[in-house]
């Protein structure tokens, strides 16, 4: 198999009130996968993404695109792993859409030339052709969310990590983040307890829960087991309730 493009051993944090957050979160990623990181409000998916992303520091190990993070590599680290925030307001703040897109691949060092370039190849790949010069904040929130991951998409990072990236969209916005997602050949984890979106882009899952992961498989196989998404505040997922193919039609 080939070198695994994200490797978590051990890893624990405590947040400064001595609360355990992460205990000895342990998994590896596959270049290609797409993978959900599930679980219920509180069970330390979001403080993992920050410490992948080494914005909060945690014991235990973590390499990504076979660098491991330390504080000295952060800064490397986050080259190869694109975080889109849940919130997308956290990621624009130019005046134009094109310039958000530039800001990455333009602190990269980055030609001019080939910048341009990533800003349309990023808007293309996400639908937002000629939104170049729109305003960020006129943008809906199925607009924004899309601006924010072409942010992430103009760096070619080697993760594209999205955090809750279905919340606040209506249905027309969900689907078209369904929709932009499913065909990625790019290793890609989902951060989120909206479980049918996993069904619909994922073939694996990881559920954590209290901070420590409490099953990981294949999507079909861990969210139609009852008894655990239950035991683990979630609900099995509408579309494995119904009987109804998963992404792959199996």
């Amino acid at each position: 198999m080939p070198e695994p493009v994200l490797e978590l051993a051990d890893v624990r944090y405590r947040y400064p009130t001595g609360a355990e957050a992460l205990r000895g979160v342990t998994f590896a990623v596959q270049p290609g996968e797409h993978v959900a990181l599930a679980g219920p409000n509180g069970a330390g998916k979001s403080t993992l993404v920050l410490a992948m992303a080494g914005f909060v520091s945690a014991a235990g190990t973590i390499r990504v695109a076979g660098h491991t993070l330390t504080p000295g590599s952060a800064r490397d680290v986050r080259r190869h792993l694109g975080l889109v925030f849940q919130d997308a307001d956290d990621q624009l703040f130019m005046p134009r859409v094109a310039d958000d897109v530039a800001f990455g691949p333009a602190t990269m060092g980055l030609e001019p030339e080939e910048v341009r370039a990533r800003v349309g190849e990023a808007l293309a790949a996400v639908g937002l052709e000629g939104y170049e010069d729109r305003e960020p904040y006129h943008l809906s929130v199925g607009e924004k969310r899309r601006a924010a991951l072409a942010t992430v998409l103009a760096m070619r990072p080697q993760i594209l990590v999205l955090d809750e990236p279905s919340a606040d969209l209506d249905p027309r916005g969900r689907r078209m983040l369904i929709d932009l997602l499913r065909p990625m050949t790019s290793t890609l984890m989902v951060i989120t307890h909206d479980l049918d979106l996993v069904v619909e882009t994922c073939r694996r899952v990881v559920v954590l829960d209290a901070g420590a992961v409490v099953a990981d498989g294949p999507v079909r196989e861990v969210l139609s087991d009852r008894a655990l998404v239950e035991a683990h505040g979630l609900e099995v997922p509408l579309r494995l309730a119904q009987g109804a193919p998963d992404m792959q039609g199996t």
